[in-house]
């Protein structure tokens, strides 16, 4: 298993972003899948964003071409760029690190858009 930590999640006024990072602590260069995931209040955790070891990337439709996931094997770390937030997107968000006998998940990091 891997310990995954997650930061940058806070309060931000529709239209603005974040950064969310998720710091791992091993390295992740050779893990399956690395993915973002967020679950709002009362609604099932969904597939925000991922991004397998060969940098091919995956994203819901909600969030095309507002979101975007990127790793940095060197430091161990995938990022989740997010920008023209809506006050949809607010929820708890989670990071995952998949591969064979792995499934390992973040405590989560909270994102409110709301003016």
């Amino acid at each position: 298993q891997v310990q995954l930590v997650e930061s940058g999640g806070g309060l931000v006024q529709p239209g603005g972003s974040l950064r969310l990072s998720c710091a791992a602590s091993r390295s992740i260069f050779s893990f399956n899948v690395m993915g973002w995931y967020r679950q709002a209040p009362g609604k099932q955790r969904e597939s925000v964003a991922r991004i397998n070891s060969g940098g091919n990337t995956n994203y819901a439709d909600f969030v095309k071409g507002r979101f975007a996931i990127s790793r940095d094997n060197a430091k161990n770390t995938v990022y989740l760029q997010m920008n023209s937030l809506k006050p949809e997107d607010t929820a708890v968000y989670y990071c995952n690190a998949l591969d064979i006998g792995t499934n390992s998940w973040g405590q989560g990091t909270q994102v409110t858009v709301s003016s």
